[in-house]
């Protein structure tokens, strides 16, 4: 199953600069209690059938999403937000996480703290309550930040997707995937990059870094 699952990854992946939007399903914005007095905001689109697997999505900079808006009216920012519609109609459970509520400045620091850790657990309980199918965690640019921590941390995942990896320093937000203790991350792994990616923190030319610190892996592979 979890190598059928990174297969469909590999074909479906690289289609989404070419797909158009066919409108979303129907979305729900689901807060979650996960620490005291804390909630976890996600917004969940389901697939017309049984999902094939349930995505959980971090999306990059600071994590703020917010106003969160149908496909039609969401032409901007993170490209995982953008996309979640094609991924749905591929027969995957979405849900996009947002930030918790002690977190409305930004979550750049918050990415490493136990904290985050706690919430990103919390989540993925739900997703198993929600559905039987297995979850994969997937991040880009500083999402990868949180998805790697979640995949190395928390139990219950079945596999992982990195984009436009965060490798190297910025000044003002020094955190990247390296800070992760990759070697624990112990399930099928797909890295992905723009080989025309010209961001100075997330250099395409450092995808086999991450393979080679994911000794734990199961299956890992790189999209280029």
């Amino acid at each position: 199953m979890e190598r059928a699952i990174l297969g469909m990854f590999l074909r479906t992946l690289p289609l989404l600069a070419l797909l158009a939007w066919s409108g979303a399903g129907a979305e729900e914005l689901v807060t979650l209690p996960t620490r005291p007095g804390i909630t976890q905001p996600i917004h969940v689109t389901r697939p017309a059938g049984p999902p094939v697997a349930n995505l959980l999505l971090f999306p990059g900079g600071d994590g703020r999403i917010m106003p969160y808006r149908s496909p039609p009216n969401l032409h901007n920012g993170n490209f995982l937000v953008r996309s979640r519609d094609l991924f749905v109609r591929q027969g995957f459970l979405v849900a996009v996480f947002d930030v918790p509520s002690d977190q409305t400045a930004g979550m750049d620091a918050f990415r490493l703290s136990p904290d985050h850790v706690t919430d990103i657990a919390a989540v993925v309980a739900w997703l198993h309550a929600a559905s039987p199918a297995p979850v994969w965690l997937v991040g880009t640019s500083r999402g990868t930040i949180s998805a790697a921590l979640g995949a190395a941390a928390v139990s219950g995942i079945h596999g992982l997707v990195l984009t436009s990896s965060v490798t190297r320093q910025a000044s003002l937000s020094p955190s990247t995937v390296f800070n992760i203790m990759l070697a624990r991350i112990a399930m099928p792994v797909l890295v992905v990059n723009h080989h025309d990616d010209a961001c100075q923190v997330a250099v395409p030319e450092d995808a086999p870094r991450i393979l080679e610190a994911l000794t734990g892996a199961t299956v890992k592979e790189a999209q280029l």
